[in-house]
């Protein structure tokens, strides 16, 4: 058996992120051959991510950036099993590393893109590792991307406003109000932009539910009717953005904030799109 030098455990350390002794290890079955012992640590590193691929992983981090100048935004969801893992230094310098790989991907493509990534890290942190989901925002016309992230990497926001001036969009109040609404998403959680893209389905549902609940209080057939129409009402407003009250002032609503801005500014604004991720979800 070949003597294995400290500096090859280092450099095979260096090379692969494994554990000193498992480099050591693999260095001695390879007979001192560097690249037999990467194939080695690759191959344990597949049997290793196999075996904890069957372990739930719900925690994690969600990543987002805008770049290419504001016309590019993208965000990421990669799960671990613990806590402790999503907040190592380590494993989110590694989230931020996968974030730049999915510019350049279609989303919901960087899973399969950094599949060996992923086994090494696997390997070397002792977690099953999960790239959940991915997305990305190419700005569609005038107006702002805009991205955040919440809670430590818990909740991550993509936004799409739209505007007509192009001397809008390097505005403060544009600015300040984009941000905005990066917050109202993060916090008041809206499932859609407005009552119109509520599915059909979903609006008949509630509507079943509250008329039941009518007609065990008793309610009269014509007096169920109006307390419905009034709770759908309120149901949209919790779930379109649009109708949701200002998280900072709940004297305007999202609509309204989005109207008095553009008067203010002498434009038109309008969210084009926005997509919320969060961990457990």
């Amino acid at each position: 058996m070949a003597e294995i030098s400290a500096k090859q455990v280092k450099e095979l350390r260096e090379a692969t992120n494994v554990g000193m002794m498992e480099c050591k290890r693999a260095l001695q079955e390879a007979d001192g051959d560097m690249q037999q012992a990467i194939k080695l640590l690759r191959e344990r590193g597949v049997a290793i991510a196999g075996k904890k691929a069957s372990r739930a992983a719900k925690d994690g981090l969600i990543s987002a950036a805008v770049y290419e100048d504001g016309n590019k935004a993208v965000m990421i969801q990669v799960n671990c099993e613990t806590d402790f893992v999503a907040r190592n230094e380590n494993f989110q310098a590694f989230v931020k590393s996968l974030l730049e790989k999915a510019k350049g991907l279609a989303d919901g493509a960087l899973a399969e893109a950094v599949k060996d990534e992923m086994t090494a890290k696997i390997t070397e942190i002792g977690e099953n590792l999960v790239v959940s989901r991915n997305i990305a925002y190419a700005l569609q016309s005038t107006g702002r991307l805009a991205s955040y992230v919440h809670l430590g990497g818990k909740v991550g926001v993509l936004i799409e406003v739209a505007c007509e001036k192009d001397e809008t969009v390097g505005s403060e109040v544009f600015a300040e109000l984009v941000k905005d609404l990066t917050l109202q998403i993060a916090a008041a959680n809206p499932r859609y932009l407005c009552d119109a893209d509520v599915p059909s389905e979903v609006v008949s549902s509630e509507k079943e539910i509250y008329v039941k609940q009518m007609e065990q209080e008793g309610k009269p057939a014509n007096i169920i009717e109006k307390i419905v129409g009034g709770k759908i009402k309120k149901y949209f407003s919790q779930i379109c953005l649009l109708d949701q009250e200002f998280v900072k002032d709940s004297e305007w609503t999202i609509g309204k904030l989005l109207a008095a801005k553009g008067k203010e500014l002498g434009d038109t604004l309008s969210i084009r799109r926005f997509v919320r991720y969060q961990l457990g979800e």
